[in-house]
């Protein structure tokens, strides 16, 4: 499945040949959903790198018969869907990182109510470099550092270690109101949205993917599923982890295992609460539990682990039962 998002992008599933209807079953003693029964609409946007998961679950979920929900998935980053999510414009927050205090403080302002959060999927975020780059097979938290800290001046692969060639370093990221761009700098710089401003910074990663492979000292990180994609033109680089000094690969195993550290993440849906009290939000959302392993792979996402799932699921309970008491 290509990604085709942009900054403000934004991607319509409705009314896809369903091959046949049937009914959403959750796992245990949860709540049950006709899938082709279901009417409405759901409004979701947020993290870019979040957006194609939620995209697959919505085709999946039209195919397995609620082709009559019209799900519209825009993306404008972690950051800019919480402030329509939070302006009560959406039904469902895409986010790669948790919610913020200011942010919370805003939706309380704006009287947008109660939310949940939902965490559906992981995230191993990938540096990636041009195919032409031989040489940064593995690169350390403290090279990262260096390369990406604020006010760095490191303007070539021989400044990052002496041993690289004299090549231009080129560098491309995400924006400033991407959750990714959040996550990483504090991540590798030790603080959220410290870094180097001197980049190309887009919230659309198939632009980024677009500079690193047209430059043969770029370098880049995004998500994973975005790496996956465009393995063809571009190389990933491993990350020596901090604690074992093992240079370990991005990946479905290493991070489950704990050892792609520290740039494995979870990643989230936020509910609004009056929007989580629809029918059609529930049993989306529950479809996307019910069907996880298949959305991540269709995505080309790091699944949940069993206790992950798991107590999502149970997340999912309770929000169901809080949301029928009224």
């Amino acid at each position: 499945m290509k990604h085709v998002f942009g900054r403000r992008g934004a991607i319509t599933v409705a009314g896809l040949v369903a091959s046949l209807a049937v009914v959403s079953v959750a796992t245990g003693a949860g709540p049950t959903y006709n899938l082709g029964s279901l009417k409405g609409s759901i409004t979701v946007d947020g993290s870019s790198t979040v957006g194609p998961y939620a995209q697959a679950g919505a085709e999946l979920f039209s195919r397995a018969g609620a082709k009559d929900v019209k799900i519209t998935i825009g993306i404008s980053g972690t950051g800019g869907g919480f402030e329509r999510f939070c302006r009560g414009e959406t039904d469902l927050s895409n986010a790669s990182r948790p919610m913020r205090n200011k942010e919370a403080q805003l939706c309380k302002d704006n009287s947008v109510g109660s939310w949940r959060a939902f965490t559906v999927a992981n995230d191993a975020l990938t540096v990636v470099v041009n195919q032409q780059n031989t040489w940064a097979t593995c690169l350390s938290v403290a090279e990262l550092k260096k390369i990406w800290e604020p006010g760095s001046k490191v303007s070539s692969w021989k400044d990052v270690r002496s041993s690289f060639p004299d090549v231009p370093l080129k560098l491309f990221g995400p924006g400033t109101d991407s959750g990714t761009f959040e996550y990483f700098t504090e991540a590798v710089n030790g603080k959220a949205r410290a870094s180097r401003s001197d980049y190309q910074a887009s919230e659309d990663d198939n632009v980024l993917v677009q500079g690193v492979s047209g430059e043969r000292g770029g370098l880049g990180y995004f998500g994973h599923s975005y790496y996956t994609e465009n393995q063809s033109r571009l190389n990933a680089v491993q990350v020596r982890n901090p604690k074992t000094d093992q240079c370990v690969a991005p990946g479905v195993s290493t991070v489950h295992s704990g050892a792609y550290k520290p740039l494995s993440r979870p990643l989230f849906i936020y509910a609004k609460g009056s929007s989580f009290a629809k029918t059609e939000v529930q049993a989306f959302i529950d479809y996307v539990f019910d069907n996880e392993v298949a959305i991540a792979k269709r995505a080309r996402f790091v699944p949940l682990t069993k206790v992950q799932l798991k107590r999502a699921r149970t997340n999912f309970t309770l929000a169901v039962k809080a949301a029928r008491r009224g």
